[in-house]
């Protein structure tokens, strides 16, 4: 897969904010789906969809152990999306930074009518 394609892929996985939060769960280290599910109002097949999808994208990876399945993070397709997001974040920091400039130029507080009427 290319590296655009997997950005899509990511990009697309990470839109729901369940799997955005599922991800955030798999910081802390391998967990099993059953306790995954458990930290969602919905059923566990419900979760497994969302944990397909995050798989399909390379986000994480399952390991079977019996009938129990571990979801495991993968940091790779982060660091290729934190890789393709780079340039726009410099692109950002240098807009912000040109709006900081101007907004500090400007004055403080605006003239009131008595002062404009005193010039």
């Amino acid at each position: 897969m290319t590296g655009r394609a997997a950005t899509v892929d990511v990009f697309g996985a990470l839109a729901s904010p369940v799997r955005r939060d599922l991800t955030a769960l798999l910081l802390d280290g391998p967990r099993s789906v059953n306790e995954l599910a458990a930290h969602f109002a919905m059923s566990r097949p419900s979760v497994s969809e969302h944990l397909k999808v995050l798989r399909d994208a390379g986000l994480v990876t399952e390991q079977r152990s019996g009938r129990r399945r571990i979801y495991r993070l993968e940091a790779e397709p982060l660091m290729e999306l934190s890789r393709w997001l780079t340039p726009y974040e410099r692109f950002w920091r240098q807009k912000l930074a040109g709006l900081r400039e101007l907004l500090d130029e400007e004055p403080d507080e605006p003239e009131t009518e008595e002062e404009h009427d005193e010039r």
